[in-house]
């Protein structure tokens, strides 16, 4: 279900709906994805990119397969560690 159907997926003829300018097709080496469970990064994949506002763009199947790995549904192939710093302390 997760395969290279992810990598395509957005007609270039859609406008943004904040500006109504053209969205790109664009690769990206690493997405990060704030879930309400957890924070999940899926790399080498095409993301839709506003060529004027910059607002991005996501497919439906990206979407679930972030849910999926955030929920535990789908395994991930790697865990990295994320450093963190509290701005308060």
């Amino acid at each position: 279900m997760y395969g290279s159907e992810i990598l395509i997926f957005m007609k270039m003829d859609n406008n943004c709906e904040y500006c109504q300018g053209t969205i790109y097709q664009h690769y990206v080496k690493q997405e990060v994805f704030k879930h309400k469970v957890r924070i999940v990064i899926i790399e080498n994949t095409y993301v839709g990119v506003c060529g004027s506002c910059g607002s991005r763009y996501y497919s439906a199947q990206l979407l679930h397969l972030v849910h999926d790995v955030a929920t535990g549904t789908k395994l991930p192939q790697r865990i990295e560690q994320i450093p963190v710093i509290d701005l308060l302390n």
